[in-house]
């Protein structure tokens, strides 16, 4: 990020000068390094104390990004800049916002398979929302092939009783077989919740979050 800093019918001495580097750099994490931010401060014969100085920040449109100006007045250049880097972060803020909702309005949705051990796949909500349709067989069917490859890093099926327990007699289970984790039905939460062992030692507990 490059920064010019001017005054208009005044001296930007060091002190403030240094302050706008430093109010400046929030900025770092909206725009593109290579952005040119410029900064005018400018000392008026106002009418009104209360305006007599400005602070003007102006950004070129880069990349996604609008371009962004802003200039404020206040009785002084300190509080004249901070208002105006408030709005222009704000600027900016709403525009990377609104990039980042475009983005994922943009990205597909995750769609869930379901495989049988048959070569079977289908989608979960198909079946959910269509169960009397019988959809084309192509889009059922994968390939021999592909079909071996994905069952082939499946080296082990086990199948678990889920009955109602409680979690010191699932935590005594465990001990007794070695289980790195059990599945059973847990009253407390009224649901399938999964014991598991945990590497540093005891055991955490996985519970369905209920919407």
């Amino acid at each position: 990020m490059q920064i010019i800093i001017k005054g208009r019918q005044m001296h930007v001495s060091s002190q403030l000068r240094q302050r706008i580097e430093r109010k400046i750099q929030r900025l770092s994490r909206l725009i593109d390094e290579d952005v040119l931010v410029q900064v005018t401060v400018a000392e008026e014969q106002t009418k009104s104390a209360q305006d007599r100085f400005s602070v003007q920040i102006s950004l070129p449109a880069h990349g996604h990004v609008h371009a962004a100006r802003s200039e404020e007045r206040a009785p002084n250049a300190n509080a004249a800049l901070d208002i105006a880097i408030d709005k222009i972060e704000y600027q900016l803020g709403r525009d990377k916002d609104r990039l980042t909702r475009r983005r994922q309005h943009q990205t597909p949705g995750i769609k869930t398979l379901e495989l049988s051990r048959t070569g079977r796949l289908s989608s979960l909500e198909e079946e959910l929302h269509s169960p009397t349709e019988e959809p084309a067989t192509d889009q059922l069917m994968m390939e021999e092939q592909e079909n071996e490859q994905i069952w082939s890093k499946i080296v082990e099926i086990k199948s678990l009783p889920t009955r109602s327990m409680t979690d010191k007699e699932v935590i005594a289970l465990m001990e007794k077989d070695g289980a790195s984790y059990y599945p059973f039905y847990n009253e407390e939460t009224s649901s399938v919740n999964v014991m598991y062992r945990l590497e540093q030692g005891g055991y955490g507990l996985l519970i369905p979050a209920m919407e």
